[in-house]
Formats: C-alpha cells, structure tokens, sequence
C-alpha cells in the first residue's frame, strides 16, 4: 500500500473514533473470587447481559453503556478501595454493588462523599441506604419480608394464630420477627407462644414442645435454611404438624436436603421466582439461558434490574450528571423490572412485590407474587 493510502486510512480510522459516543461507564463491585464469589459472579452475568440489550437497542442518550467491575475477593476493605478507583479512575456514572450488606456499607460513604448514585442489587440491612440520598436498592428490605409474610398467613392462608422462633442475637431473624409481629397483631392475628434460640443450635425439641402445646396454626421462624430444616424435622417427630413460615434464607438448594418430607407445606418468602409466569420474567429467563446456558438465580435477576434501572432513569434525567441522576433515580415510581414493579420510598428503599414460594411433594413451586 502507497504512504498516501496509509495517511488516508488513518485519518478515516481517526475521525470515526472522534465522531463516536464515549461509552457510559457503570461500575460493579463485587466478590469475585474469594469465599463468596458465587455472589458476585452471579450477579456479573446478570449485568453483563443488561448491558447488552441495552446496547443491541441503541444504548441510552446515543450512547453505548460500558461495564467495568472492580473485584473485592470478598474482603473486609477492599469494597470501598474498588469504589474509589472505579470514580477516579474509571470516572463511572453510577454504581453497583455490593450483595452482602457489610460490603456495601463500607463503599455506600465514599459514594456519598462523591456524590455519585450506588444501586445496590440485594443488600438487604436497613442501615445500608441510610448512609446517604445517593445510596438506593433493587431488592427489598427485611423487615419488608416481615410484613408480606403477615399479611399473607393471615388474610391468604387463615393462620391466626401464631408461634414464633427467633433467634434473638441475629439481626435478620429479630427484623423479620419485629416486623411480623407488628402486622400480623395489627390485622388480628394472635402470638400464642414465644420461643428464642441461639445461633448454631442443633436441638429445639424444647422450644417446639412449648409451641406444640400452645396449639398455633403454624410456626414462623425467620432462621437460615439449615437450622430451619433441622428444626421441621423434629417438630414432625414430636407431632407438630403445622406449617413453617420464614423469609428468603431458606432459600438454597441444601434446604429441601435437611429438612427433607418434615418441610411439606412450608412458606417463604423471596425476591424472585424463574417459575413465575409473568412475561417479562419468562423473557429474561429465556435470553438468560441462551446466553449462559443456565436458569439465572435471584443474584443475576436483581442486578439485571439493577443495569436497567440506572439506564432508565440516565434516560430521564438526559444527562449523566450525578445530581440529575440521583434526582431521576430518587423519583422512580413502577418502574417494571423483573423482580417486581418497583417504586422507591423515602428512604430510597424498593417498595415491590415478594414472590412466595412453597413445598410441595418434596419440590419448591412458586405461588405467586404478592405486596403487603
């Protein structure tokens, strides 16, 4: 090729790479390798193929959106470090991350300082969007989970009297049981017996015989997965046979394998359902696992919210600037997401729908969406 040539095909490369749109550049933090890199790898492929929809539809303001995703290797630290080189390095729009709480209540500060918005996909500890008007939520809070489950054993179910089993030294379960309590009293619903644990307990024969006797509909106990298996188990040997209600740690695959037939009839609450028929899940879903040839999971659900939440409200603002962003961000009301029609209160928490789930013959079926 000629010198000419080669100074024409360099100018024509040069002037189409100054004539296209700088990419919009969201930054995810996450556990990415290290003890819970499930979590954060769950939720990159949930945010990865937002992105890519997103950009296979013009992207938002004539722009194409940009991933960067910063690895915390699921330390104690590290999540505010990946957040400060994410604004200052990556000079990002708008945040996402963290799933475990504490990791986004070490990063929700530098955000506030920066004034730039965080979305965080499934943080549920009440205290994480208190940090500040940037700091917003994609799933619900606990307490949330107290309420629906209330009003969905009272007026759904016809449960009206109740037995509680709480460990009192864990936030998770005193802020589902606080909440419950509050709600389920305030509809009429009566706590016939009051039993406590310690975390770790392996034998609540005790406590269930107490509860056995107070004749209650049913059992809320809004523990872990393992220890809520353990304990249907040996209420079954001692008679008990009502059901168990709990919040979304029951949710994992071990669940069904401890408590086994002992779980028959129990409820749940949770974020999200693959079962759920509502054509904008089954949608995802499909693109899901055309893409990654797997049922995505709750994690990947909310952070694909995440994404399209933020490109949603950068579209309503017009801009990407981080005032007019956490303006539009702030004033999101129905916004239609997978997880749920979301609307954000004034402590920029998600109000939506939790999906409750059930055990039926030795499976675990969705039911159906529901708000308190």
């Amino acid at each position: 090729m000629k010198p000419g040539c080669c100074f024409l095909l360099f100018a024509l490369l040069l002037g189409r790479s100054a004539g296209a749109a700088a990419p919009i550049r969201l930054g995810l933090f996450m556990s990415m390798s290290g003890r819970d890199a499930s979590f954060g790898q769950a939720s990159a492929t949930g945010a990865r193929l937002a992105v890519d929809e997103i950009n296979a539809a013009g992207g938002v303001l004539g722009r194409p959106l940009e991933l960067v995703i910063e690895d915390n290797r699921s330390l104690a630290g590290e999540s505010a470090t990946a957040v400060k080189k994410l604004i200052a390095r990556d000079h990002v729009a708008a945040l996402i991350g963290e799933c475990v709480s504490a990791r986004t209540l070490e990063a929700a500060p530098v955000a506030q300082t920066a004034g730039i918005p965080l979305v965080t996909p499934a943080s549920t500890n009440p205290r994480v969007t208190a940090a500040g008007d940037c700091i917003f939520r994609m799933c619900f809070i606990d307490p949330f989970q107290g309420e629906v489950l209330a009003t969905y054993a009272y007026r759904r179910l016809g449960l009206h009297r109740a037995a509680l089993l709480v460990d009192n030294a864990a936030p998770y379960a005193v802020g589902l049981s606080e909440a419950f309590v509050r709600t389920y009293t305030a509809l009429g619903g009566v706590i016939v017996a009051r039993q406590q644990y310690t975390g770790g307990e392996r034998d609540f024969r005790a406590q269930l015989t107490t509860i056995k006797a107070a004749q209650a509909d049913f059992l809320f106990m809004p523990a872990y997965w393992a220890e809520a298996g353990l304990a249907a188990r040996q209420a079954r040997q001692l008679g008990f046979t009502a059901p168990f209600l709990g919040g979304d740690a029951y949710e994992a695959p071990q669940f069904l394998a401890i408590g086994g037939p002992a779980l028959e009839g129990t409820y749940y609450s949770t974020h999200y359902s693959p079962e759920n028929t509502a054509p904008l899940v089954q949608g995802f879903v499909s693109r899901y696992r055309s893409k990654y040839g797997s049922v995505p999971n709750g994690l990947s659900a909310l952070s694909y919210d995440s994404v399209r939440l933020l490109a949603e409200a950068i579209a309503r603002a017009g801009t990407t600037e981080r005032a007019a962003l956490r303006a539009a961000l702030a004033a999101t009301r129905d916004f239609a997401s997978v997880t749920g029609r979301t609307t954000f209160d004034s402590h920029r928490d998600a109000v939506k729908e939790a999906a409750i789930m059930t055990v039926r013959e030795g499976r675990i079926v969705f039911v159906e969406s529901v708000r308190p």
